[in-house]
C-alpha cells in the first residue's frame, strides 16, 4: 500500500471514529463491530470506502463513515468473506445478491438522507444496505419478499445492534402503509414500472430511488413536491428482477 493510501485510510478510520464517540443514540442501539479490535476487515474497508467510492465521487461524509463502518463481509456467505470488501455485487442464495460496494454508496447518497428521517426499504437482502441505511437515518422499515432472507437479515442486524431497523417478510409491491409516509424510499430490485403504493407512501418533500426497467435498467431519482413529482434519470445499472407473491 503506498504512503498517500494509507494516511487516507487512516483518516477515514480517525474520523469515523470521532463521529462515533460524538452519536447521541442509546448504547444498546450503538452497532460495535466497526471498533471492535477483532474485527480483521477494519483496513479491507478502509481501502474500499478510499478506493472505490469517494474516488468515484461519493461525498456526503454520513454515507462514507456508514460504509466504514459496517462490517460487510458479515452480511456475505463466510466462503465469500474475503470478496467482501471488492466492487462487485456478490451472490446470498435465493437467486438474490447483495450489491457492489459504490452502488450502494450511490443510491444511500441519492436519497439526501438526515438523521431524523424515517426509511423504507424494498428488498431487504442480506441486510447490508438496510444497516448502511440505519447509519444514516432514525428508522428504517425493510421488507423482503424471501422468508429465508427476512429471517436471516433479521437475526444479523439484531445481532450487530441495529435497533432502529425493522424487516417484514412481505410483497415488497405493497410497501408498509402501516408506517407511511415515509422520507425516503429505496428499491433494491428492479420492476418494469415504479409501484404506484410507493409513491402513495412517500411523505410530501420525500425521495425515492429505484431501478426501472425488465431488461436495460436505469436508477429513477423521485421527489414528491407539492406540485407532482420530479423524475430524473441517472445512471445504468443491472439489479435482480422486481418479484412478487402469486395471487
Amino acid at each position: 500500500m503506498s504512503l498517500r493510501l494509507a494516511l487516507v485510510g487512516l483518516g477515514f478510520v480517525l474520523a469515523a471514529a470521532c463521529a462515533w464517540t460524538n452519536r447521541k443514540d442509546s448504547p444498546e442501539a450503538q452497532p460495535s463491530a466497526f471498533m471492535d479490535p477483532r474485527d480483521e476487515f477494519v483496513r479491507e474497508r478502509s481501502r474500499m470506502v478510499a478506493e472505490q467510492i469517494e474516488a468515484r465521487g461519493i461525498r456526503d461524509p454520513r454515507v462514507l463513515t456508514a460504509l466504514l463502518r459496517v462490517p460487510r463481509h458479515r452480511f456475505v456467505p463466510t466462503d465469500l468473506a474475503a470478496d467482501a470488501y471488492r466492487d462487485h455485487p456478490l451472490p446470498i442464495g435465493h437467486g438474490q445478491t447483495i450489491s457492489q460496494p459504490y452502488i450502494v454508496a450511490y443510491m444511500t447518497e441519492a436519497l439526501e438522507l438526515r438523521p431524523s428521517d424515517k426509511v423504507l426499504e424494498i428488498g431487504t437482502g442480506s441486510g447490508y444496505q438496510a444497516a448502511v441505511l440505519a447509519e444514516a437515518a432514525d428508522e428504517v422499515f425493510s421488507v423482503e419478499i424471501v422468508a429465508d432472507l427476512a429471517d436471516r437479515a433479521t437475526r444479523l442486524l439484531r445481532d450487530l445492534g441495529y435497533a432502529n431497523v425493522r424487516v417484514r417478510h412481505a410483497d415488497g409491491y405493497a410497501g408498509w402503509p402501516e408506517h407511511a409516509p415515509f422520507d425516503a424510499i429505496m428499491v433494491t430490485a428492479a420492476p418494469d414500472h415504479v409501484p404506484e403504493p410507493l409513491v402513495q407512501q412517500l411523505a410530501s418533500g420525500g425521495r425515492m430511488i429505484i431501478p426501472v426497467g425488465a431488461g436495460d435498467q436505469e436508477l429513477r431519482v423521485i421527489r414528491k413536491t407539492e406540485q407532482g413529482l420530479v423524475e430524473r434519470s441517472t445512471i445504468p445499472v443491472r439489479f435482480v428482477p422486481f418479484t412478487r407473491n402469486p395471487r
